[in-house]
């Protein structure tokens, strides 16, 4: 499986022959200004919650591409009012079979409403169970029903907000880790903005000391998980 770094916690996992494009926010985020927008492709857009940081560019990739966004009811309304075609309604607790995997909502303790400040429904997380089984946490604190989420569906990988003050921060982030037994996690949601920039050296010393991994790719890196 590849990962690709879109900045912020935009990014693509390519399962199956299929590319999953996470919140996509690109072209607000002035670190991502070498990020090509209109050569991404995706198959599925998976969208936690309805903030701007995470919702952005995802009508015009959306329209583009003809990928099915996969969100929540609020956010499935407020899509088809942008004139998206292929859209995909869930709530938390819910599980889909795609042709890709599965793909079960769970809980993400934060807040959401939309660009135009409508009500953005409950923020959710993803887990993806397929070749490899991953979870991607949205924006959310630390919460003890992550101990819930690797049930039934052991982790590969699990991608976490580490950034602090909107989101957990990195020791929450590494808490959440060993609630899940999930040991390789790549980071998100850190250095956009001021209030969330992190130091990377103490942030992954961290993590090491903690005996788990923690990926930090650079935005427009591809790696293999």
């Amino acid at each position: 499986m590849t990962f690709t770094y879109y900045g912020h916690s935009c990014f693509s996992i390519d399962v199956k022959g299929k590319k999953l494009l996470f919140d996509p926010f690109i072209s607000p985020n002035e670190l991502a200004a070498a990020v090509l927008i209109d050569a991404i492709e995706a198959d599925y857009i998976l969208v936690s919650h309805g903030h701007e940081d995470h919702i952005a560019d995802c009508v015009s990739i959306a329209k583009r591409t003809g990928a099915t966004v996969i969100c929540n009811w609020e956010i499935y309304i407020w899509l088809q009012k942008q004139g998206v075609e292929h859209i995909h309604p869930m709530n938390i607790g819910g599980r889909k079979t795609f042709d890709f995997g599965t793909v079960k909502c769970v809980t993400a303790q934060h807040s959401s409403s939309l660009p135009d400040g409508s009500y953005g429904g409950n923020p959710m997380g993803f887990v993806v169970s397929c070749e490899k089984n991953f979870y991607y946490a949205g924006d959310t604190a630390l919460t003890l029903d992550m101990q819930l989420v690797p049930q039934g569906a052991p982790l590969s990988f699990s991608i976490l907000p580490i950034g602090d003050n909107f989101t957990m921060g990195y020791e929450d982030a590494a808490r959440a880790a060993h609630m899940m037994n999930c040991h390789t996690v790549i980071g998100v949601h850190y250095n956009t903005f001021p209030y969330i920039v992190i130091d990377e050296a103490q942030v992954k010393a961290h993590f090491e000391r903690n005996g788990l991994d923690l990926r930090l790719p650079v935005i427009g890196e591809c790696i293999t998980i």
